[in-house]
């Protein structure tokens, strides 16, 4: 017998060899037949793997991020099935679960077009409706050499997984074989609703030199309506694209001169300093300084960080008075020679210093996207210094600020507890002293989380924040991120109440992240129109005729002198088409002003609010909106 340690701490007893489908189905019918996979000891498998000892184990839903993944990889595996009967020549590569789907990259056909979407999506229901089991089974080189004949990339991947020791695993459902860890439900008949979603390019490995590939993009549900709740959704989201808006509201350009590296617009660079006069403000407030490094750096420091050694696939370099330099990518090596400058006490600390840096990574031209994947950001960083007595305080201390600034613009967020990856610096004792540091902060907050393993940075655990807008979508923006490596590499050091040199702890944090990224959520997340505050135009003045444009041009230079973001349109057109104009503009205030208007001192407000419209004095309109704009209303 082995115990086993279920929800709640509960614990029973089952025999060994007991698989997780059957302890779920021992508890209830209904758990049962809604389980996707199983989390055993905290890793994700198939509810068919066997338990041979004690155990913790937790039986994963579609309502799961691993059962949703495991949910979506078998229809992944269903879709791959379909193609390869309809188009039997195809050869296929990879087949990944995403965070709403999945895609699977195809070569030996021609790009699929949408009317054979829907051949796909028919052949993918025969396969849902006959409930296919899916099994999976362990092989040895030579069987996955022959089962793989003639699909070269699988054979690739086969020759790949077998030098760097990997067991080599194979997903069975039918007439359709897959080389894949898993996990996998246990049969094809949960995928009730299925969607091929679109198709685009995709090279090989990511390898420009290598074959282009068909990547086709789908996703599946439970249930038809959440199906059809999820393509709503999407269609908000192509109403909503940061791109289409951003070029339509004239805040930035994406140039040809420049991939990934964006443009910003007039109206677009008003947008980015109302952001980071709010974050100057808000950090001045909770005790940081600002600081500003250098651009570019040395090899030697880059050597000192780890980041030469780690990270230098995503840097660019160049050579200066024959030395290596590199392009930062990160601002905290630079961070660590600031805290150096000059030397410091117990009393100093914690001593917290935020940084608006210029950073560059290298990112591959297909990742590419908008505002939201570039390869040029400003990262609103911030660097804490201090002993370990101040761990927790100060981790709770940026999860506020973070709160604070994320609940302004309105989103909901969770938060992950990213632990040690396997390419990482330092010893195993740091580590779990640093995971325990946040851990404590947590659970002091009474905030709940979920352990995200193995994806810590290189050098300590990190806390992400995950925000959820206006459509439900989420975005990793924020993160907290323990050290214990860097200031040992740097060499960092306070004197201590002993009057003893000691070593202080960091935290690396971003709250904004890439403030360019959160501007593209940003412009998603209100579809374009703005708080007030944030606006890059706030009201507009639209004369009726010739004869009230130099009342209009007077009140705008009344707001102007106030502080108030504001423009005349004066142009010789119908009042109709400019009122509208400003409406697709989504400016948050017209003042439309004729003879009346002229005669009274007023201005008739048409506002995005109409609690907020009518006819007003210019006094009126002027402090109700300066309110509006000092509460940062939404």
């Amino acid at each position: 017998m082995i115990r086993v340690t279920l929800k709640d701490n509960v614990v029973k007893e089952f025999e060994a060899g007991v698989c997780p489908a059957d302890i779920a189905k021992s508890l209830g019918m209904g758990l049962y037949k809604v389980a996707c996979a199983a989390r055993v000891d905290g890793e994700a498998c198939d509810l068919r793997t066997p338990l041979e000892k004690d155990c913790s184990l937790e039986i994963l839903t579609f309502e799961d991020k691993d059962g949703k993944h495991a949910f979506w990889h078998t229809a992944a595996h269903v879709m791959a099935q379909a193609i390869q009967h309809l188009w039997p020549q195809a050869k296929f590569g990879i087949g990944p679960a995403l965070d709403d789907g999945w895609y699977y990259d195809i070569g030996g056909v021609e790009p699929f077009t949408p009317e054979q979407f829907a051949d796909i999506e028919a052949e993918m229901k025969k396969i849902v409706k006959a409930d296919l089991p899916v099994e999976k089974r362990f092989i040895t080189l030579e069987e996955g050499r022959e089962l793989f004949a003639g699909q070269d990339y699988k054979l690739e991947l086969l020759e790949e997984y077998a030098e760097k020791g990997w067991q080599l695993s194979i997903y069975t459902q039918g007439d359709f074989t897959d080389l894949c860890a898993g996990p996998h439900l246990m049969s094809t008949g949960a995928l009730k609703a299925v969607k091929i979603l679109s198709t685009a390019s995709a090279y090989w490995r990511g390898d420009a030199s290598r074959d282009s590939l068909c990547r086709v993009y789908g996703t599946a549900f439970p249930k038809a309506s959440e199906l059809e709740a999820h393509l709503a959704m999407l269609e908000e989201a192509k109403k909503r694209d940061h791109r289409k808006l951003g070029k339509e509201l004239g805040l930035f350009a994406l140039m040809e001169e420049g991939p990934g590296f964006p443009f910003f617009l007039p109206k677009g660079m008003l947008l980015k300093n109302t952001l980071i006069d709010y974050w100057r403000e808000v950090h001045h407030k909770a005790g940081y300084q600002e600081v500003s490094t250098p651009m570019i750096l040395n090899r030697s420091l880059w050597e000192r960080s780890g980041h030469w050694d780690h990270y230098k696939q995503n840097m660019y370099t160049t050579v200066i008075d024959d030395t290596d330099f590199a392009i930062k990518p990160m601002n905290c090596p630079g961070g660590m020679l600031v805290y150096k400058t000059q030397p410091h006490s117990y009393r100093d600390l914690p001593l917290r210093v935020g940084e608006l840096g210029l950073v560059h990574r290298h990112e591959l031209s297909g990742a590419l996207h908008g505002l939201m994947r570039v390869r040029c950001f400003t990262q609103d960083d911030a660097h804490i210094f201090m002993m370990p007595s101040q761990i927790k305080d100060e981790i709770i201390g940026v999860v506020r600020l973070i709160d604070q600034v994320y609940s302004l613009f309105g989103f909901e967020y969770h938060i992950e507890l990213s632990t040690m990856p396997e390419d990482h610096m330092g010893a195993l004792e740091d580590w779990e002293m640093a995971t325990d540091a946040l851990k404590a902060a947590m659970d002091e907050l009474g905030r709940p989380y979920e352990i995200n393993e193995g994806d810590g940075a290189f050098y300590g655990p990190k806390l992400d924040f995950h925000l959820v807008d206006a459509i439900g979508r989420t975005w990793q923006c924020g993160t907290i991120q323990l050290d214990f490596q860097l200031p040992e590499r740097f060499e960092l050091e306070y004197i201590g109440e002993d009057g003893q040199k000691h070593r202080p702890v960091m935290v690396h944090r971003v709250v904004f992240g890439s403030i360019e990224r959160f501007i593209g959520i940003l412009i998603e997340h209100f579809a374009g129109a703005f708080p007030v505050w944030l606006a890059p135009e706030q009201v507009r003045m639209i004369p009726i005729s010739e004869a009230h444009r130099e009342y209009a041009r007077k009140v705008a230079a009344e707001l102007d002198e106030a502080g108030i973001r504001v423009t005349v349109d004066d142009r010789n057109e119908k009042m109709g088409y400019k009122i509208r104009q400003a409406q697709l503009e989504k400016v948050p205030y017209m003042l439309v002003v004729g003879a009346k208007e002229m005669e009274d001192g007023t201005v008739s407000v048409r506002a995005r609010k109409e609690e907020k419209g009518g006819t007003k004095t210019v006094a009126e309109f002027k402090a109700q909106i300066l309110e509006e704009i000092a509460s940062r209303e939404r």
